[in-house]
């Protein structure tokens, strides 16, 4: 099989990530990636809304992107929008926008669909080891959860609970208050209701945490352990206790003391709060002593899907 070059563009609500790849026989080598703090949802999230602010972002940073792909001269483009898109009343006019001035086509994504991707690419990762596990990937405009093992998912649902959505509703000081932490967990109590009945159907044992937040929550636990993490690497252990000890000096630090933290990265400094605080909600329901984060998500997903796809040529 000859090898071909194809390009993805995440459109998350709090990030773009783009990755140029070639992709070879059930493997991809990348070329190139980039990830953009667009920030889509911000100051319309709740109200399924686009501001003009975002959508000029949004626009300034897929110019870039495009321009980044025909440099490469690649012709296939995987570009997917998930929750700010496709809740967004003028989400479909943006796609439309995006179509007309840069020929690229958007898939708007539903939620069942992103948590199959996700899926996908967590299995890639090799994070399954084949016992039930819970898999969770928290994104600015919706967290998924999946429940399954490398062969199979047995339950996957998609929620409108996204850092974003959390940060704008209840993180309204900073640090954040004890009562605002209590807030976020009687929200989830109420929204996450299939999940826990889920939890309680199919008894996964371990917690495996997608990218994202779990990228920037291993980056600070290796750098306290003074070690760094080996290129190459997509499967990373974060002991529970040093969950708990690093989810501590968030909450009771301010975004100018977060973002002094060895391995904070700016694009995560306002939303890992409200991310962590749900972690530790989830940690109620499915005690384990390490997490497992896998580096793999969404976008790795979609290019799993594109090698099986070649597969069948």
């Amino acid at each position: 099989m000859s090898t071909r070059k194809a390009a993805v563009i995440d459109m998350g609500t709090n990030t773009f990530h783009l990755l140029l790849v070639e992709l070879g026989e059930n493997n991809f080598k990348t070329i190139y990636k980039e990830k953009i703090p667009v920030k889509l949802g911000q100051g319309g999230i709740n109200q399924d809304h686009i501001s003009p602010e975002a959508l000029k972002r949004a626009h300034h940073t897929l110019r870039h992107f495009r321009n980044l792909i025909d440099g490469e001269k690649i012709h296939q483009i995987f570009a997917f929008a998930t929750s700010a898109v496709r809740n967004a009343n003028n989400g479909l006019q943006f796609v439309k926008e995006v179509k007309d001035s840069l020929d690229i086509d958007i898939k708007v994504i539903s939620g069942e669909e992103e948590a199959q991707m996700i899926y996908e690419g967590i299995r890639f990762s090799g994070s399954l080891n084949g016992q039930t596990e819970l898999m969770m990937d928290i994104g600015g405009g919706s967290v998924e959860f999946i429940i399954g093992t490398s062969a199979e998912a047995f339950w996957k649902q998609s929620f409108e609970i996204g850092g974003q959505r959390l940060l704008e509703l209840f993180h309204h000081h900073d640090p954040i208050t004890k009562d605002e932490i209590g807030r976020i967990h009687e929200y989830l109590q109420q929204k996450l209701q299939p999940l826990i009945q889920a939890i309680d159907t199919y008894r996964p044992t371990s917690l495996v945490g997608a990218s994202g937040t779990f990228d920037t929550l291993t980056d600070i636990y290796f750098e306290s352990m003074l070690q760094c993490k080996l290129t190459g690497q997509h499967v990373f252990e974060l002991p529970a206790a040093e969950f708990r000890r690093i989810y501590q000096m968030l909450i009771h630090k301010d975004k100018t003391e977060r973002l002094r933290i060895p391995g904070m990265i700016p694009m995560r400094v306002d939303m890992i709060v409200v991310a962590s605080t749900l972690i530790d909600f989830i940690l109620k329901y499915i005690p384990v002593d390490s997490i497992t984060c896998s580096h793999y998500a969404l976008k790795e997903g979609a290019i799993s899907m594109l090698l099986n796809e070649l597969e069948t040529i």
